[in-house]
């Protein structure tokens, strides 16, 4: 296992808050311009499943991004991993990190390469690749985010965050955003992209710490540790 070491204190910053759903820019309202669906499809390239009255809108994964989604807690602890611009989703106490597409099929092996011998569901850590999707997060509104201290949200306890999903860092209008989304094959630094890797065994660490605390092998307040 790779050696870890003492992460300073992160933060956090508050999701973008969303346009007024009742100038009809909310998930599944509508396809015209200023409306999510048209953001995701027209403005990003990103495909989507059609909204069911009712249900929210959902992206479709595998096509222009895979995802990795884990505790929010410990999916605090691998944000610096990302680049400035790889998109994060919250929702229900769970975290959404967009990677590049073939990440959720190279997890199993990854986690067994790392001598990750628990199964990634038991961990807490899921993947969404191909055939998947996952509910479109509101698009976010012109405010600027506000920092603060992570507030320790787990499965079940997620704050602001209960119910909808919403973006934690965004994907911008007219970027190429697959080149900001870790990769395996940065393994090393190469090309710029975030190392999948690193990621990966940063999320795990942190995803099996959050199981021990639940399970009261570990005391609320010990030194957080994340891998190097």
């Amino acid at each position: 296992m790779a050696g870890t070491a003492p992460l300073a204190a992160s933060t956090v910053p508050h999701p973008r808050r969303p346009f007024d759903s009742a100038s009809g820019s909310g998930c599944g309202a509508g396809s015209g311009p200023g409306t999510s669906r048209h953001w995701y499809e027209n403005d990003l390239g990103w495909p989507t499943v059609p909204a069911v009255p009712g249900e929210p809108l959902r992206l479709v994964t595998g096509v222009r991004f895979d995802v990795l989604e884990v505790p929010t807690r410990a999916g605090v602890r691998a944000l610096r991993h990302l680049a400035p611009g790889s998109p994060v989703a919250l929702q229900g106490g769970r975290m959404r990190l967009l990677v590049a597409v073939g990440s959720a099929e190279e997890l199993p092996g990854l986690l067994a390469w790392l001598e990750w011998g628990a199964p990634a569901l038991d961990l807490g850590l899921r993947a969404l690749g191909a055939g998947g999707a996952m509910d479109a997060p509101v698009r976010p509104g012109p405010s600027a985010a506000v920092v603060r201290p992570p507030s320790g949200s787990t499965e079940g306890q997620a704050g602001p965050v209960q119910g909808a999903a919403v973006w934690l860092r965004p994907p911008e209008s007219g970027c190429e955003v697959e080149a900001s989304l870790p990769t395996l094959s940065a393994m090393g630094g190469v090309g710029g992209a975030p190392d999948l890797v690193r990621l990966v065994n940063t999320l795990a660490t942190e995803c099996h710490r959050v199981r021990l605390r639940r399970a009261g092998h570990e005391p609320e307040d010990s030194q957080a540790f994340a891998s190097s």
